[in-house]
């Protein structure tokens, strides 16, 4: 998207993209059946099956981008793909799992067009958390702002499939064969990529895990669990 429609409010996505608020019988459609609608004719299905899940493909792009515009672009990429390219879907996997599949290959695409050029540090970081906050489990390691700016530093050193891979697994808690399937690998694969991403991640944040206690501390520590427990091991009963 060209940064002047984006300034100018334009929407280029197609209309029947469009997010759209659901009628009682649309809202308690499955996704399968709206997509299935969608392929037959119907000129509202997509709209709601894609209002249904912004906010979250929209997070895994954010955080798999770093860059809430570009972001938005790979979503708008994958949407108008994925409305497309309907047909193609087979039912392996479930309707959100093809959509997520969509919206993180496009961002990899972008990711690899990007690693190309020179990287330009102009993110607005508050835009940033507050898209992301949209699919960000309880236990995210990057909490505080200056956490996340350190973590989302070190993710753009990572190749993008490794940083794909820790952010579905690490970052939104996917189970592994779930994020396989998004990113279309074997389950081993993601496994391989995330260990190796944290690897290379583990240097650069080194500076956040919590200092150990002084070895002195701990071994007065046990000396006293050992003296406590002595009296007791030599307790006899008449």
């Amino acid at each position: 998207m060209d940064r002047h429609d984006r300034e100018s409010g334009r929407n280029l996505l197609p209309e029947q993209c469009q997010p759209a608020a659901p009628s009682v019988q649309e809202a308690g459609r499955s996704d399968a059946e709206l997509l299935s609608r969608h392929v037959a004719g119907d000129r509202d299905a997509f709209g709601v099956l894609f209002g249904r899940h912004r906010d979250r493909l929209l997070a895994v792009a954010v955080r798999t981008l770093g860059d809430p515009e570009e972001a938005a672009d790979a979503v708008q990429d994958a949407v108008i793909a994925a409305f497309r390219r309907a047909e193609s879907f087979r039912g392996d996997s479930g309707v959100t799992t093809w959509l997520h599949r969509i919206v993180v290959n496009a961002a990899l695409d972008r990711m690899r067009r990007r690693a190309a050029r020179p990287a330009v540090a102009c993110q607005d970081d508050h835009a940033l958390d507050a898209m992301a906050n949209a699919g960000r489990p309880a236990s995210d390691p990057s909490d505080s702002s200056d956490t996340a700016i350190d973590v989302r530093a070190a993710l753009q050193k990572l190749v993008p499939e490794q940083q794909a891979a820790l952010v579905l697994v690490d970052m939104f808690g996917y189970p592994v064969a779930d994020a396989a399937q998004v990113l279309g690998v074997s389950a081993g694969t993601v496994k391989s990529r995330a260990a190796r991403g944290r690897a290379r991640l583990l240097p650069r944040l080194a500076h956040l895990r919590p200092a150990a206690a002084p070895r002195q501390g701990r071994r007065q520590s046990a000396a006293g669990r050992v003296h406590d427990r002595g009296p007791r091991c030599c307790t006899t009963t008449g």
